[in-house]
């Protein structure tokens, strides 16, 4: 969050965040918690105060597994479809090499750093679901809120949590899309930020 808020302040004009998940969190607390406005807008994807623990739980798990990460990209890919059951696994692995890289010892892992995980959780740990809520109210600035309608991370009553805390967001729930809304649906999703974007924020 804190790095977030120095690259706000070092543009000669606000931003518009979109943050997804961890991302969103940093937004939300970035905006919420300034005494001014920070950014020019908020799109947070798949993410409020109130999470659900079991698919909280869920992504987790996927990111801490297989550290010893893949023999190929077929077999991430089908990491990847096991996690993710309401998409189709694809036939084309090229956008899947874009999210991992290949070590000397020839195996395939993902971008983040494993210590995102221990790290996160600490950081996670200060983000309680009061204080996020409080972020809620403050904030100011033109916002939207993207969910995922097969999303096991931020249900109905999440969004509606959020909602009430900030009157003036925008809502979209994107069909077919779970807690990786742009990876599931982008174009629905990319249609839902253009719109906000045209309708909210640009002059």
């Amino acid at each position: 969050m804190r790095d977030l808020v120095e690259v706000a302040r070092s543009l000669e004009q606000p931003p518009v965040v979109v943050g997804a998940s961890l991302g969103g969190l940093a937004a939300l607390c970035a905006q919420g918690e300034a005494q001014m406005p920070l950014l020019a807008a908020v799109v947070l994807v798949d993410v409020t105060p109130r999470l659900e623990p079991n698919g909280l739980q869920r992504i987790l798990s996927f990111m801490s597994d297989r550290p010893e990460g893949f023999v190929s990209l077929e077999e991430a890919a089908d990491a990847v479809a096991a996690y993710r059951e309401q998409r189709a696994r694809p036939g084309d692995l090229a956008g899947l090499a874009k999210n991992l890289r290949r070590g000397e010892d020839g195996r395939w892992r993902w971008h983040w750093d494993p210590k995102f995980l221990s790290l996160g959780s600490r950081a996670r740990s200060s983000l309680t679901p009061e204080r996020l809520l409080d972020a809620a109210r403050g904030l100011r600035v033109p916002t939207l809120l993207v969910r995922g309608k097969l999303s096991d991370v931020v249900s109905l009553e999440g969004a509606a949590e959020f909602r009430a805390a900030v009157p003036h967001a925008c809502f979209a729930d994107v069909s077919g899309a779970g807690h990786m809304v742009a990876g599931d649906r982008n174009d629905l999703f990319t249609d839902a930020v253009i719109e906000f974007l045209r309708t909210q924020v640009l002059p």
